[in-house]
């Protein structure tokens, strides 16, 4: 009875309010993240682009994808997914990439639905990509 007095009491609440707003802030990206499946930060895409061969795939629109991209990384805009798919390899690793990390999250889930295991989204897409300032070519 004494923690629901002290819950309920005048001079508590407030305190009470501000913890389960705190809670819900914490807990809101990390269901995000659990939908869009399997984020990593640039830092974690490079190192599965060194170790692991994983392949980019740029799913911006070709006009931004021409604008300037990641070195290496194939365009593949994301409403081409379905149609193109099959030209990316299945034993490999992709790291899909787009401007802020959201339609990559939908083109993931679109994947792994044709058979691909191992996909994976960088969170932030090409805005993180500059923010860290890691280089952008214009080549194709």
């Amino acid at each position: 009875m004494d923690l629901l007095q002290f819950l309920v009491d005048k001079n508590n609440i407030f305190i009470v309010a501000v913890a389960l707003v705190s809670g819900i802030m914490l807990a809101v990206p990390a269901l995000r993240k659990g939908r869009s499946g399997s984020g990593i930060s640039t830092a974690e895409a490079i190192q599965m682009i060194n170790q692991r061969q994983a392949v980019w795939v740029d799913v911006r629109p070709a006009e931004q994808f021409r604008a300037g991209h990641i070195a290496q990384a194939r365009n593949m805009p994301a409403a081409e997914v379905e149609q193109k798919a099959g030209s990316l390899p299945k034993n490999k690793p992709l790291v899909l990439v787009c401007e802020t990390g959201r339609d990559a999250g939908r083109v993931a889930s679109r994947l792994r639905s044709q058979g691909f295991a191992d996909v994976s989204v960088m969170e932030g897409g090409m805005r993180a990509w500059s923010s860290a300032n890691l280089p952008v070519t214009q080549k194709s």
